[in-house]
């Protein structure tokens, strides 16, 4: 195969797995509309049960040239980039030939947040013919609407702690840090960094129990929010079950996201959750900048 002719729709769809669920759910939004897809599981990231169900190859980070040869075989040209993956150490990465070729415009990506080191990535592989494209673009049903998942809606206290923790993210995101925040009744209570979200939720729910936290049980939301000029074919925010419960956790009355710009996992799992624990889960619209 050569990479003389443009991509097309009909063409095979090379998804890079990292870990979580949202590989298979992309991978099966794309199956519902008749495309093919090739998984290619980053090994040490990516979990066996994510990926068996379609035609899938295991691939280490640093055999770039491998990840080529695979994708010619393929006749994938469309990548899509999905799920969780912790930065790597430059000095564990084992290179190949190919990798090596390539290795100053990595080096350059790594020095930077996690969205300036994907979209490093993402230069590479534009680079040498293929299309990065975001998995919202190939699966549109993914993204979470706007207005409550499930049966409750945030209280007009929990939409001025949601607005306050927008303008924080707004704030922070130049320096390319997380993208997430808890605010409890206008008091910021965690900033996300290096952690995650699950973590940050962790710290929270610690805090309530050192009696760290002032105010009452049930007050309180997280906030997700991609970041100003963030790069949307990688690493959008994203929610599902495990997010629920860490609200639940952390004794929070819910968790709002960005509407048409956070990836759900689960989407009937997160309703089932959310309604069970007493908590809400609402897409809300974008501030305007």
């Amino acid at each position: 195969m050569t990479l003389d002719a443009p991509p097309t729709a009909a063409s095979p769809l090379a998804i890079i797995c990292g870990g979580g669920s949202l590989p298979r759910a992309v991978a099966e939004a794309v199956d519902r509309t008749g495309r093919r897809c090739v998984l290619f599981a980053i090994r040490g990231w990516a979990e066996p049960a994510a990926v068996a169900a379609f035609p899938h190859h295991w691939i280490d980070l640093g055999r770039y040239g491998r990840f080529r040869r695979l994708m010619q075989a393929e006749g994938c040209r469309d990548v899509v980039f999905i799920g969780s993956v912790l930065r790597p150490s430059v000095s564990h990465i084992r290179l190949d030939w190919e990798t090596i070729r390539v290795l100053p415009d990595v080096w350059r990506a790594f020095h930077g947040g996690d969205n300036h080191l994907l979209s490093g990535v993402g230069r590479v592989l534009g680079g040498h013919g293929y299309r990065l494209i975001g998995a919202h673009e190939v699966a549109p049903d993914i993204l979470v609407p706007e207005g409550p998942l499930g049966r409750l809606a945030p209280s007009p206290r929990d939409m001025a702690d949601i607005t306050l923790a927008l303008e924080l993210l707004r704030a922070t995101s130049p320096y390319d840090v997380g993208q997430g925040t808890v605010v409890a009744d206008r008091h910021v209570l965690a900033l996300e960094a290096a952690e995650g979200t699950d973590r940050m939720l962790d710290r929270v729910a610690d805090l309530r129990q050192q009696g760290r936290i002032r105010t009452k049980p049930g007050v309180g939301v997280l906030v997700k929010a991609a970041k100003v000029g963030q790069d949307h074919r990688f690493d959008l925010p994203t929610i599902g079950p495990k997010t629920v419960e860490g609200v639940a956790r952390a004794e929070l009355a819910g968790l709002a996201v960005v509407a048409g710009a956070t990836i759900m996992a689960e989407p009937q799992e997160i309703v089932r959750k959310a309604n069970a624990a007493g908590v809400f889960a609402v897409g809300v619209r974008s501030p305007q900048p």
